[in-house]
């Protein structure tokens, strides 16, 4: 039974529950409010007693009779949704220490900018449906590069970067469940035209063909043997720095990628046992992986050649920390441009200062862009699209030598069988000799 007592005017009530001894501050209320809240206690410890009604597990006794036998919910700390902006800061961050390439971190950036674009930056990620995936990519089948509208492949590879981002979360707790794409569907695509040489390309780049449709074929060139061979020696005397001409010839003696080349260090090249160590990044996502390619006596040469009078420091292909008219190695920097461009020359010389030298640094990929266009810009060879037509002139000329697939795989680095299959063409002079072989 509960009782009332009263101290300096406030009310407390005293009852005992399993043998325990409780109580609990009613305040300075009335009399008539003190003795209808003992009379509250009573009734409800009486229905305790008759089991008519219980108190659930982990239930403070004293909270329970106070309000009347109701427990109270232990309210929940609201939580702000995960808006997308902070959903794609928040994985771009963390991805930017190193554990994604460079390139690939630009590229997740790129596509999940035109997510957030077509969502909202402050759209709660945790809510996306397979309806908000079909709506972007709708819409962005629909937008247009270069004349042309973007390619089911391009929207795919969106969507893999958000799948990528998704799964990151779901392992944080910042979303739940799979990544709602089940269903997407994208506009049907074009296969790609096949690898064709320069006679080939030539003989279908006809009057009336349209521009997007030249360039999708010259896109797809590769060089034979002899191709190859007349192209370096031409790089040889085009070229105007020391790297150009040996970081091509590595590009086409071992199929690596731009960037594997733009990480290949000094120490990785073992001139005596004729090989290079190629440092991977697209291998894996858990750890850092490398291959080994064997080095042909020609490309070995180049290299003992171009390390003899290598600048220093420990990337194989790197440039003088000064270069005349470059913007970024040249002795001076803070030129002016464009239409704010001062009309006097003490204004233009104004902005003008002495660039702080950093001694030799690596190449990057857009000095490695731009350095082999200008070698090619006006010659017989400018069709030559990039630097992985060599990659896969190199592959190419490989299997034309009925090169084992095992070995072309290791140095490459191929894994998948879409890419083998991708590569998996002969010279037209090596089918047309096969084809004689069986019907004369």
């Amino acid at each position: 039974m509960a009782t009332l007592q009263v101290r300096n005017k406030s009310y407390r009530v005293l009852f005992c529950y399993r043998g325990k001894r409780y109580t609990f501050t009613l305040g300075a209320v009335s009399r008539k409010e003190a003795e209808l809240a003992v009379a509250g206690v009573d009734r409800i410890l009486l229905r305790i007693e008759q089991r008519l009604i219980a108190v659930p597990p982990a239930t403070d006794i004293v909270e329970f009779v106070r309000h009347d036998g109701r427990p109270q919910e232990v309210p929940t700390p609201s939580t702000e949704p995960v808006t997308f902006r902070r959903f794609k800061d928040r994985y771009l961050e963390t991805h930017r220490n190193g554990a994604m390439e460079a390139n690939s971190l630009a590229t997740a950036k790129m596509h999940l900018n035109h997510f957030e674009l077509s969502l909202g930056e402050r759209f709660p990620v945790a809510g996306l449906t397979l309806f908000d995936l079909q709506r972007h990519v709708t819409g962005r089948a629909k937008k247009k590069y270069r004349g042309r509208p973007l390619s089911p492949v391009t929207l795919r590879k969106e969507v893999n970067s958000f799948r990528a981002a998704w799964n990151w979360a779901a392992l944080t707790g910042a979303v739940k469940g799979a990544f709602p794409a089940k269903g997407l569907v994208y506009p049907k695509a074009d296969e790609k035209p096949p690898f064709m040489t320069i006679p080939e390309i030539e003989r279908k780049v006809v009057t009336g063909t349209s521009d997007g449709s030249r360039s999708d074929m010259w896109d797809c060139l590769y060089l034979t043997r002899t191709d190859i061979e007349e192209f370096l020696a031409f790089v040889r005397g085009a070229a105007a720095h020391g790297w150009i001409y040996p970081m091509i010839c590595f590009a086409a003696h071992t199929g690596a990628r731009r960037s594997e080349i733009l990480r290949v260090l000094v120490s990785d090249v073992d001139l005596d046992g004729k090989t290079v160590l190629i440092r991977e990044k697209k291998r894996s996502r858990k750890q850092r992986t490398t291959r080994r390619v064997p080095l042909s006596p020609f490309l070995a040469g180049v290299l003992q050649d171009w390390i003899a009078v290598h600048p220093g420091r420990d990337y194989l292909f790197c440039q003088q920390a000064e270069v005349t008219r470059s913007k970024k190695r040249s002795r001076t920097t803070g030129h002016q441009s464009g239409e704010g461009r001062a009309t006097s020359l003490a204004g233009r010389a104004a902005t003008v200062r002495r660039r702080e030298q950093t001694g030799v640094l690596p190449l990057t990929k857009d000095e490695a862009h731009d350095h082999f266009k200008r070698t090619l810009a006006g010659s017989r060879w400018q069709v030559v699209p990039g630097w992985h037509c060599l990659r896969h002139s190199f592959i190419s000329a490989c299997a034309s030598q009925g090169i084992d697939q095992r070995l072309i795989d290791e140095w490459t680095g191929h894994s998948t069988e879409e890419q083998r299959r991708r590569y998996r063409h002969l010279y037209p002079t090596t089918q047309q000799q096969a084809i004689q072989a069986v019907f004369g």
